[in-house]
């Protein structure tokens, strides 16, 4: 047994040789029964009159008058101030309190909330009277302290549902900016585009070369040029309006994620230093995943002209499956590059090589959060194009059973009405989109090189640590 007062361990008998089943009743002198009495510091020896003490026994000779010995919290030990009140019920602290004896939670010792004396942690205890209250320690562990949130993302690794609620919080927090952007760039991709189709492809469309049989060598690679001119056009039209829309985006829900306010001329500055080298990441990773497809076609093409055509076909149907799937793992592995450029200003070899190490180990997460998002952008799409397009097919010449069998050109009512359908789709999709892989590009970071605790700086939550509310969040 310890002998040292005031730290038996919780449960256990005040003293050796004492037998824990004996009432409180006093004595016949008149005196409460030590067994049930809490432990008493020793006394020094040079004290007058202090009686030496056995090993096993630790209490005075000289005893108050039965029912006058008690210890309220806030009075010295020993001090007469009437009747013990009843200890407290058990509170939502961290367990079930110990018994007060003489130990932890005892009067005068330190206990967890018990009705202890000063000094001891049994007064303004854990969860006791004049202590904690429920909700601080006293009310136990209920989790990590929210994090920061100085913007539409709390400072720490994210979610799936807490990405796509900050692409969308980044749209309704700067709706001005963001519509502004996307307005902009889907209204100058569709009257491009319009245009293109109308003018460029509709003579080889007229011409039905490509579906006449008896039409001359000539006139069949007339219109496969026109065709391709047209979609090539299409095709640098679209790429350098998502271009944009992503360095503009980016550089706005970067800003976002801090909770700063940002208008469209300053995202245009900030992005404008980096849009050159986004067109040559775009257009490098087009070239990648073409080359990787080309190299699944060319077995296929080479026992085709050898004379096999079916096994040609076969071989180059399989390297078409195998090549997609390398293709789309590369797109996976370098989806990242585009943020890690405007964001990090770095050049386009950098960009790819820190999109790589980021989606390291996490290309199945990844995977699965943007493919989420493609089909959300893709049900989104339809859901506003497909209206739009019944309407416009109603009042093209030759209706719907014109544009189905071919037989009537989309006139200008059908690609005007269509085309305002695209631009209200992409006024929300491409938000969409480029705040997902920016916030998948800030949560890896943060699940990397803890780049919340930066971001909270930049915030201007300094006195903030990641895992504590921000003030005002």
């Amino acid at each position: 047994m310890n002998d040292t007062p005031g730290w038996a361990s919780p449960g256990s008998a005040p003293s050796d040789g004492q037998d824990s089943g004996a009432s409180g009743s006093p004595d016949a002198a008149g005196r409460p029964d030590p067994a049930q009495q809490p432990a008493q510091p020793a006394q020094p020896a040079e004290r007058p009159g202090a009686q030496p003490q056995g090993p096993g026994v630790k209490w005075s000779k000289e005893q108050p008058p039965p029912g006058q010995w008690s210890a309220p919290a806030g009075s010295p030990p020993g001090r007469a101030s009437g009747p013990t009140p009843p200890p407290p019920p058990p509170g939502p602290g961290w367990g079930a309190r110990p018994p007060a004896q003489g130990g932890y939670g005892g009067p005068g010792g330190y206990g967890y909330g018990g009705p202890g004396g000063p000094g001891g942690y049994g007064g303004p205890g854990w969860g006791g009277p004049g202590g904690h209250r429920p909700g601080a320690w006293g009310a136990g562990w209920g989790g990590p302290p929210p994090a920061a949130k100085p913007g539409v993302i709390p400072l720490r690794p994210l979610g799936l549902g807490e990405i796509l609620d900050g692409a969308v919080s980044t749209m309704r927090a700067h709706w001005r900016t963001v519509l502004g952007i996307s307005l902009a760039v889907a209204v100058v991709t569709q009257v491009i585009s319009i245009l293109v189709q109308r003018l460029a492809l509709d003579g080889s469309v007229r011409g039905n070369a490509l579906d006449n049989s008896h039409a001359t060598p000539g006139e069949l690679l007339r219109a496969m040029r026109d065709t391709m001119f047209g979609s090539g056009i299409l095709f640098v039209v679209t790429t350098v309006g998502t271009v944009l829309a992503t360095a503009l985006l980016t550089t706005v829900t970067s800003r976002a994620v801090l909770g700063k306010p940002v208008t469209l001329g300053e995202a245009w500055r900030d992005a404008r230093p980096q849009v050159l080298r986004l067109f040559g990441l775009i257009l490098l990773l087009l070239v990648i995943c073409l080359g990787v497809f080309a190299v699944g076609l060319v077995p296929g093409i080479v026992i085709g002209a050898a004379g096999s055509p079916i096994a040609g076909a076969a071989v180059a149907f399989l390297g078409i499956l195998g090549t997609a799937v390398v293709a789309l793992w590369l797109a996976i592995r370098f989806c990242l590059a585009s943020p890690a450029l405007m964001l990090e200003k770095q050049g386009i070899k950098k960009a790819m090589g820190r999109s790589a190490k980021l989606v390291r180990d996490s290309w199945w997460r990844i995977f699965g959060i943007q493919l989420l998002a493609v089909l959300i952008v893709a049900i989104v799409s339809a859901v506003i194009g497909i209206p739009f397009g019944l309407v416009a097919a109603a009042f093209n010449d030759g209706g719907f059973a014109g544009l189905l069998d071919g037989s009537a050109d989309p006139g200008w009512t059908y690609l005007i009405i269509s085309g305002i359908g695209a631009v209200i789709g992409s006024m929300i999709t491409l938000p969409i989109s480029a705040g997902v892989t920016v916030l998948l590009y800030i949560d890896q970071r943060i699940r990397r090189e803890g780049l919340d605790i930066e971001l909270a700086r930049a915030a201007g939550v300094q006195g903030q640590t990641p895992g504590t509310p921000a003030s005002g969040s």
